[in-house]
């Protein structure tokens, strides 16, 4: 198992754990992975990470395709990559959700399969470079044509002679988006993903791969999942730190009536949980919405507890279908023990 090590996104202050990240790659972690939301952006700390490291690959987990357009995307993917020395971004994509996109960016929700589609279209002309770039796609066109264009938009290649393999992987969670992701893109960065819950996907995944064709399948595809790791003896101390975090997801990271995270927690059989932590959330109870997110639901997509129980549950992770598997944790200690766990060959030199 590839491991990875998530940074996610800043708080109030600018803080990037540039020791942990050197700590990981010393290890033989395989990827370092930010994130984006409503303040630190995901593309700017991997610049900064790609000059103070020189293995570890730099992704994005996911840079939001409504805060740039499709050819901004790729300019930033394909600096990132030539500074980094080649080979080492992967340029991972979400939508977000409606309130996000609307509210914060400024943009129409629309229809994000086409917007996927059509973004994902764009970036992949613009790293190869095979001719002045163009696109026609029910999302969006280059050049514009549209409300305010004086038609003089002309089609244009990047100077910069780009990688023309950077990976594009793509988050999804729903029927539509999964399947598209299994057809377009490189890897996937599932939402909630957990062992046991791969059949929920796989033939979703398959649908994508035989539109795609070409051979496509599991065994040139990746599978990016993630895991919360917490090492500490009292389990349920552990948990409960976790839970502020699913309660704002479930409870309050969507519109009441449009909410990814809660639709796949009722999915997985957690319904009444769901709209009672939403209910919660939304009411401003945000302390008991964490309350009554279920033990088993935290458990299940996290490695916490001592050392010894972390390495026990390890093994689902270990023989689940994921190829790598992002570390989310701010433990110095929970990083060495998974590399540990994981049994990673440090590199040399």
């Amino acid at each position: 198992m590839k491991l990875g090590l998530s940074v996610g996104y800043s708080g109030p202050t600018m803080e990037l754990p540039v020791e942990r990240v050197q700590l990981a790659e010393r290890l033989g972690y395989d990827s370092v992975w930010t994130a984006e939301a409503y303040g630190s952006d995901a593309v700017t700390p991997l610049a900064y990470l790609a000059a103070v490291t020189s293995r570890i690959k730099l992704g994005t987990a996911i840079m939001q395709v409504s805060a740039r357009t499709p050819a901004n995307a790729a300019m930033s993917a394909g600096t990132i990559d030539a500074m980094a020395g080649g080979g080492r971004f992967i340029a991972g994509l979400g939508v977000s959700g409606p309130q996000i996109v609307e509210g914060w960016y400024g943009q129409p929700w629309g229809r994000p399969y086409y917007w996927l589609k059509d973004y994902v279209a764009i970036m992949r002309q613009v790293f190869r470079r095979e001719a002045p770039v163009t696109h026609d796609g029910k999302q969006l066109k280059l050049p514009y044509t549209g409300e305010g264009a004086l038609g003089v938009g002309k089609p244009l290649q990047s100077i910069l002679h780009m990688n023309p393999d950077i990976p594009i992987y793509i988050g999804s969670g729903n029927e539509a988006t999964v399947r598209l992701t299994g057809e377009i893109a490189d890897g996937w960065i599932p939402l909630g993903y957990a062992p046991g819950t791969f059949h929920e996907y796989k033939g979703w995944l398959e649908q994508g791969f035989e539109r795609a064709g070409n051979g496509k399948g599991f065994h040139n595809f990746e599978i990016q999942a993630s895991v919360h790791v917490e090492i500490d003896e009292d389990v349920q101390a552990a948990l409960d730190r976790l839970k502020p975090r699913e309660a704002l997801y479930i409870g309050g990271m969507g519109h009441k009536d449009k909410n990814f995270h809660k639709e796949m927690m009722i999915r997985r059989g957690y319904a009444d949980a769901a709209d009672r932590i939403q209910e919660l959330y939304l009411a401003g109870r945000k302390q008991e919405a964490a309350d009554a997110v279920p033990d088993e639901w935290v458990d299940a997509k996290a490695l916490v507890g001592p050392p010894s129980r972390i390495r026990q549950r390890y093994k689902a992770w270990d023989e689940c279908e994921a190829t790598g598997l992002t570390v989310r944790t701010k433990q110095d200690a929970a990083v060495t023990l998974m590399a540990e766990t994981a049994r990673l060959n440090p590199p040399r030199g």
